[in-house]
């Protein structure tokens, strides 16, 4: 915010980014954190949100009242269909199978010609929001802001209500929540397919942002960025999400500056607070991380 006051677009533009990228982390924090499911393949649904407000600006709406809910809305179904069939397996079976529906949206989007290929496709023009220029770059800042802070609270609520106490204790025991008459299963597809819709709505914001959507969107080692910001801030910490995203690409775009081989740096930056700060950069300022 100070940066908008003081009129400093670049700073404006990497804030913009990092609460896109923090959303992100956020929404899959939801379910890394509260429900145990760790997921390689959100980057997906970060993708189809992107993609929808593209194709929908190709073709003329640019309405980002009719964009925005249908990119969380494709997101939501991809993670149903996704979560529906991944949820019946566990473990390192589960973050496969993830895996492998996040590369099979990255090849189908290589695939389609129409949406530009493995060039990707621009966008001409931002969305239009009654009542809002979100053309200025400081209005579509203080938007993502409001989007995230509105995520974050939504998500706090919901992990402290009974859906959130008996997902955590899915995480836990999942065969006693089970004896104890739970559907474990439909609490944990609800998440995924909440945490889909975070990331489909961050896809969507991406977009205005960058004008560009690309097929990277949806690669594996977008996922594991997001996923390496969820670690880094602390798991099960929605807070934590927001500060490892904050962090990460606030490192990246200092290191990027003195040097072109930034990511040994930024490698054993990431080790040693792995190794000190065990709960993640949340638990450290809380001091409760257990070196």
């Amino acid at each position: 915010m100070l940066a908008a006051v003081l009129h400093q677009p670049f700073w404006v533009n990497a804030c913009t980014r990092i609460l896109i990228y923090a959303l992100v982390a956020v929404s899959l924090d939801l379910i890394v954190g509260y429900g145990g499911m760790v997921s390689f393949g959100h980057a997906a649904y970060f993708a189809v949100g992107g993609y929808t407000v593209a194709v929908l600006a190709q073709n003329g709406v640019g309405t980002a009242l009719i964009a925005w809910p249908l990119a969380v809305l494709m997101s939501a179904a991809l993670a149903a269909v996704v979560g529906a069939l991944s949820l019946r397996t566990s473990g390192i079976f589960f973050i496969m199978i993830t895996l492998a529906f996040a590369q099979m949206v990255f090849y189908a989007l290589i695939a389609v010609r129409a949406w530009g290929g493995n060039d990707g496709l621009p966008i001409d023009a931002r969305g239009v929001l009654p009542g809002l220029d979100v053309r200025d770059p400081n209005v579509l800042y203080a938007v993502c802001l409001v989007l995230l802070v509105a995520f974050v609270v939504v998500s706090a609520q919901l992990v402290e209500s009974r859906f959130g106490i008996v997902l955590r204790g899915a995480r836990r025991s999942d065969r006693r929540l089970l004896a104890l008459g739970f559907p474990t299963f439909r609490y944990k597809l609800v998440a995924f397919v909440i945490a889909g819709a975070g990331a489909g709505l961050a896809g969507a914001l991406w977009a205005e942002y960058a004008r560009f959507v690309s097929p990277d969107m949806a690669s594996w080692s977008r996922s594991g960025e997001f996923l390496v910001m969820v670690i880094l801030g602390g798991i099960g910490t929605l807070a934590g999400a927001v500060y490892g995203a904050a962090v990460l690409l606030g490192l990246e775009s200092l290191l990027a500056g003195f040097t072109e081989h930034w990511m040994l740096p930024l490698g054993a930056i990431l080790l040693a607070i792995v190794l000190f700060a065990k709960r993640g950069l949340y638990g450290w300022l809380a001091g409760t991380s257990d070196a």
